[in-house]
């Protein structure tokens, strides 16, 4: 994985983020040698949550985002899951945020599993609660399947980013168009 970081960050004139496995302050010292900006961990920090401020004390908490997987498991409660959303924690959603920033997190990215892959939209509710819970960037993540998702979250829940996949991926929209669209709605974007 190296190999395929130090060739991307070559490439890659934005922020990386790197995460998927990284159980140690050495694993993430190594992804950040080998051109990462920012690390992201999610299981490996609901395990070892001193991971977080391990890893912020040695490079910074802007290094840090702890990747949440929340899931609506009742009226009103979302939970956390671990292990790509396969394992429920008990844990819940907006708690786990404010300990993670707490302990050192400088960017929590919220996955919403219930919304992941739908196309429908993003879980407001939830999305709006963690960022108004924290004092960090909140990155919203599942549910992108149009331009008016993306401007929802950023404007109703309050979300800092927004990410999407399968909208690029298959074509439907180019970074571009989000940019443009989010401008017509005086949603701050940065052009290249």
């Amino acid at each position: 994985m190296v190999d395929v970081i130090e060739r991307a960050a070559d490439q890659c004139f934005m922020p990386l983020t790197v995460g998927g496995g990284l159980r140690s302050v050495k694993d993430m010292y190594t992804m950040l040698r080998a051109g990462a900006d920012k690390i992201s961990i999610n299981s490996s920090a609901l395990a070892n949550p001193d991971l977080i401020r391990s890893g912020a004390e040695k490079f910074g908490s802007q290094c840090i985002v702890v990747s949440i997987d929340a899931k609506n498991v009742a009226p009103e409660r979302w939970e956390v899951f671990s292990h790509g959303g396969r394992r429920t924690t008990g844990r819940e959603a907006v708690d786990w945020a404010k300990q993670a920033v707490s302990l050192g997190a400088g960017e929590i990215v919220l996955n919403s599993i219930d919304a992941d892959g739908t196309k429908a939209g993003f879980d407001l509710v939830i999305t709006k609660r963690v960022s108004e819970a924290v004092g960090v960037p909140v990155v919203a993540s599942g549910g992108a399947g149009n331009l008016d998702h993306m401007a929802a979250v950023l404007l109703e829940g309050k979300a800092d980013a927004v990410l999407a996949a399968s909208i690029f991926h298959f074509g439907e929209y180019t970074v571009g168009d989000v940019k443009k669209f989010l401008a017509t709605k005086g949603i701050p974007v940065r052009f290249v």
